[in-house]
Parts: structure tokens; sequence; C-alpha cells
């Protein structure tokens, strides 16, 4: 298996466009340090005197809000009480709004830019196997005395280490430009979480560590999608364009029906951003981390049944 693996890490490295995807995260990730560089210098950062005063009148329009919300919309609502009571522990132990860019604050503005991360993960998981067969090199695959599913999990593992490598490198690198080019905070800057009803204290890098994690699983998802469409259809443009679209619209779709319709709860992604579980609020009241991940795991296993199933009953003779 260790040999199958490296030989398809091999195959996607050998191309000349791994390495264009690799140089543009570097490339949005110095253009994104670049302007918020230019950006302080233009307009350098001032502690503001009247932030309690501020915090109050948001809280005031907080309450407000949460009263409006509160049986129309018990997902505002959770929103509200969440603002509501991290305002109020910033006025209680005096811990003003954090202002300006360190580097902490710059890897969590890089956190956007691991939807490129998924995208780039769904053109290898997408060509990877449709490749196979429209370069007729399958059949040289198939007469090796090796299982087809072993075949098919190599590609597989060779995708994710693909994706992990991508995602590794976008927190490492900016990382490494916001510690060069912002430094770390002037004062300590730990990381209000609401949950259980209460205000809590967090380490921010490990929060942050925590959330590029997370929010992986949805690359996780939409590549094991598109696996499975290249692995089914042999088509790597279909797979590209139907994991593509729901990369980019599948959660905006989820939002907007889960307000109406609570069986949405069980649409793939609904459950795919589990850094709500962490810091927020779900996307329908009731739901749980044991309920996504559940939810996660039967998509999961759906979408390699069909992939491993149809690949090894398939005739490739002709």
């Amino acid at each position: 298996m260790k040999n199958l693996v490296t030989n398809e890490l091999v195959k996607i490295f050998s191309r000349a466009g791994t390495y264009v995807m690799i140089g543009l995260i570097v490339i949005l990730v110095m253009g994104m340090a670049g302007l918020s560089k230019y950006e302080e210098y233009d307009n350098p950062p001032k502690e503001n005197p009247h932030w309690k005063a501020e915090l109050d009148k948001q809280i005031v329009n907080d309450r407000a809000s949460l009263e409006n919300f509160q049986t129309g919309n018990p997902n505002l609502a959770q929103f509200y009480k969440r603002e509501i009571a991290i305002k109020e522990y910033r006025l209680k132990h005096d811990m003003a709004p954090p202002s300006g860019m360190h580097v902490w604050s710059f890897v969590n503005d890089a956190k956007n830019f691991i939807s490129f991360v998924g995208l780039f993960a769904i053109v290898i998981a997408a060509g990877i196997v449709s490749s196979e067969f429209s370069w007729g090199t399958v059949k040289l695959l198939l007469i090796r005395p090796i299982g087809r599913w072993k075949i098919l999990l190599s590609k597989y593992l060779s995708v994710l280490i693909f994706g992990v490598g991508l995602l590794t490198l976008l927190f490492v690198f900016s990382l490494l430009a916001g510690l060069i080019l912002f430094g770390f905070p002037d004062h300590p800057a730990p990381h209000l979480v609401y949950t259980n009803g209460q205000v809590v204290e967090r380490n921010i890098a490990l929060q942050l560590i925590a959330e590029y994690l997370l929010s992986s699983i949805d690359i996780l998802m939409v590549a094991t999608m598109a696996f499975m469409i290249s692995a089914v259809f042999r088509n790597s443009s279909l797979a590209i364009g139907i994991s593509l679209f729901l990369l980019l619209t599948g959660g905006t779709l989820t939002m907007l029906l889960a307000g109406r319709f609570e069986w949405t709860k069980y649409f793939l992604f609904a459950n795919t951003d589990l850094t709500v579980y962490l810091d927020g609020t779900p996307p329908i009241a009731g739901m749980t981390l044991g309920f996504s991940i559940t939810m996660l795991l039967l998509y999961f296993s759906l979408f390699h049944l069909l992939a491993f199933w149809i690949f090894s009953k398939r005739d490739v003779a002709a």
C-alpha cells in the first residue's frame, strides 16, 4: 500500500498544475499580508478610549434583537445571547476588543483561503481516477496482482495527503508571514467562547489550529464526493462542476432553508461546519456535535460504498 500511495503522489507532483496550486496559495497569503501591512501604515491602529460606552450601546441593540427573534428564530436568538454574553464579559473583566493586526488575527483572516485548498483538492480528486480511463492507463493498473480496492484506496489516500499538505502550507506560511510583518500582540489576547451558557477564555493559537482542522471537514467531504463521481462516471469535468457548485453554494442554500425547515439538518452542508460547536451556533436549533458527526459518517460511507463497489465491478476491457 505504501508503494501504491507513493506512486500516486509522484503522479500528482509530476504535473505542472500541482506547483501552480501551491504557488497560488503562497501568492494569496503574500498578497493579503502586503495589503494588510499597507493599510496598517496608512491607518495606524489607535486605542479607543470609549470602547466601554460603545459596547454598552451594542448590548442594548443586541437585547432588542434578542427579543424580536426569541420565538420566531431560535438560532438567531442563540446568536444574540452569545454576543451579549461575550460583550458583558469584556466589560466585567476590562478586556477591550482587539484592535490592529497581529500574527493571530492574520492567521485567522487567512482562513478565507481554505476554500481555495478545497478547490484544488477537488481538482485532484476529480481527475485521479477518471484520468486513468481517459488516458487508457487503467488497464495497466488492473492487470497487476493487486486488488482493485487497494488501487482505489491508494488514490484516495494520496488525495487526502495532498489536501492536508496544502492546508498545512496555508497555516504555516500565514503564521510566518504574520509573525514577520505584524508580530505578537502587545497584550495577551485570549479567544472568548460562549459555551454551555457561559463565556470561557481559550488559547488563541490552539483555537486557530482547531478551527483550521475543523474547517477542513468541508474540504474532506466535497473532495470525497468528487472522488466518488470520478470513479463512478469516469468524468473529471462532471466531478469538478458538481463538487465546485456544492462547495460554493451548499452552505448558503442550507442557511436559507434552515430558517424554514427543520429537516434541513439532514443535508450534508448543514453538518460540515463543525466550528459552530467550537465557537458559534449550529444552523438549526437542537443540532449537536454527535448528530453532525453521525451524518458526516453516513455520507462519507455512502460516497465510498458507491465508489469502491462500482469501480470493483466495472468492466474495463473495452
